[in-house]
Order: C-alpha cells, then structure tokens, then sequence
C-alpha cells in the first residue's frame, strides 16, 4: 500500500511585484510506501517544508498531483489519519501540556470516553508524565518539542510528518525517540521525517529523499546509500596484539583507514553532500 503519492509536483511563488516566479518545487514524483520510516533531506531552501506543507493540505501545488492513502491532499478527508509535529510548536504559556494535548484529541475528533487515558498516555509516550500538569511557560525548548510530539500522536494517526522532530531535544531525548519511531513503525505507522541530523537519520529510517533546489536528486534505502558513501563498520574481536600492525597496512594499501575506540563517520553524510553539489552544479536548476 503506498501512503503518498506525488506525480509531476510543482510549485511556484510570486517573487513580488510583476510577474516574477521562485519555482520552490520542480516536478516532483516520488512514492512512499504504507508503514515505512521516511527521511526527508536536503539543504535550508531545497523546499522540504514546502512538500510536507503540499502533502498536509495547507498549500496547493501549482501543477501535479498529491495524494495521501489514495485521497488527493487537498481534500480534508487526506488529514483524517494524519498527524503532524511542526519544526517550533508554539502553544499557548498559560495552558499545561495535558490542556494543549487534550485539546488536539478533540479536534482530532476523540470522543468523551477514554480522552483523558488516551492523552495521559500521549504525554506519558514522550517522556512529560510528571510535568503534564505543569504550565507550558516553564517548559524549556525541549520539553515544548516533546509536547508537539504527543499532540501528533495523541490520535494515533496511520501517518505521521515530523519537521525537525528533534530540533532543542538532548541526546538522552534523542535516543528516546529513535525508541518511539521504531515502536510506531513495529505498530504499522508510516513516518516521514525532514531532518538535519543524518546519523540519526541511519538508525531509525528505512529510506531517504534528497531535494536540492526544489528537485528530488536521490532516493534509495538508507542503508544502501550509506553503504555508498563509504560509512561500512567492521567489528574486530580478539585479534592478537601483533596482528593490529599487519591489519592497518593492510586496510592501507587498499585506501582504508582503522578507526581505534571511535566509529567511522557515517557514509549517509558524504552521499547527502556530494549528491547537494551535483545537484546544484547542474545547469537547469531552477534558481
């Protein structure tokens, strides 16, 4: 089953006065498979908030065709089994976190029985159990990022689209949503994720989209792309002391390099940044 569909998607704004045009997104296809973990990359101003803001409804395309579990996306029926977590959710201070989640569960069309369960237990998914009575005016950035998160998941969406999920989060809360994006994915849940931390990208993704300048440039599974990008990790266990030597002139002679007490950077990286500078090297990128 495929979860979005994009066929030949394109958007253009007004540059100001006359008729002057940015071309945002360029022609675009790509399709995202039902219960998969989707990273969404590329550079500030490839137009990765202007696709997931096509996908959710909230911007109509200039051409082409989006359409979310076969509904096109900008009808609201597309949004029913969505949920979505901006880059800097901003709620009201005065409110505590179960106020703000409690009400997203009954926009999300929640009934009575049950909410007040289904939203602790939102909050609890998250890390914020004993701070959900507290006014979100005493939440840092990290906490209000996590709250974003359980007003997405509160209604347990078939979709969820994550901008920056881990923007202000430290790496104790970062592992603990790689943890949450795998339950969700074990659940049947399809994820789509734009980020900028590609390390985390490789744990917990199954595949990668790369924009640059408004087009698709790469696309594959993220193993496979980090494989191509050099970042392979090979344990080595209980070789005598004498061996390290012959092993480093070895991997030498070949052009590789033995990485003691620290992992080898990970290969996604040089995929992501060399694919960037073809991308934008090309002669027809929409400028």
């Amino acid at each position: 089953m495929v979860a979005i569909e994009i066929e030949g998607l394109t958007k253009d704004f007004r540059s100001g006065a006359g008729d002057g045009r940015i071309r945002a997104l360029d022609r675009i296809s790509l399709r995202i498979e039902a219960g998969a973990v989707t990273a969404l990359l590329g550079p500030n101003g490839s137009g990765k908030s202007t696709l997931l803001k096509i996908i959710l409804g909230l911007l109509a395309p200039s051409a082409g065709d989006c359409r979310v579990f076969g509904v096109p996306s900008g009808r609201v029926e597309s949004r029913v089994a969505v949920g979505y977590l901006p880059e800097a959710p901003d709620f009201y201070p005065h409110l505590t976190g179960f106020e703000v989640v409690r009400f997203f569960a009954r926009m999300g069309g929640l009934p009575g029985a049950g909410l007040r369960e289904r939203v602790g237990a939102a909050i609890a998914e998250v890390g914020l159990g004993a701070a959900a009575h507290r006014r979100i005016a005493t939440y840092s950035q990290g906490m209000r990022q996590r709250l974003g998160l359980a007003q997405a998941l509160v209604t347990d969406p078939w979709l969820l689209i994550l901008d920056e999920p881990t923007s202000g989060i430290d790496p104790a809360g970062a592992a603990e949503f790689g943890g949450l994006i795998r339950r969700l994915k074990d659940r049947g849940r399809t994820v789509l994720l734009s980020s900028h931390q590609l390390d985390q990208v490789e744990e917990i993704c199954d595949g990668a989209v790369l924009l640059d300048r408004g087009r698709v440039i790469e696309t594959g599974r993220v193993d496979e792309l980090a494989r191509r990008g050099g970042g392979g990790l090979l344990g080595v266990e209980s070789l005598p002391e004498n061996a390290w030597d012959e092993l480093r002139a070895w991997l030498g002679a070949r052009g590789g390099v033995l990485h003691e007490g620290r992992a080898p950077r990970a290969g996604l990286r040089r995929v992501f940044l060399e694919a960037a500078r073809d991308g934008g090297n090309r002669e027809d990128c929409p400028r």
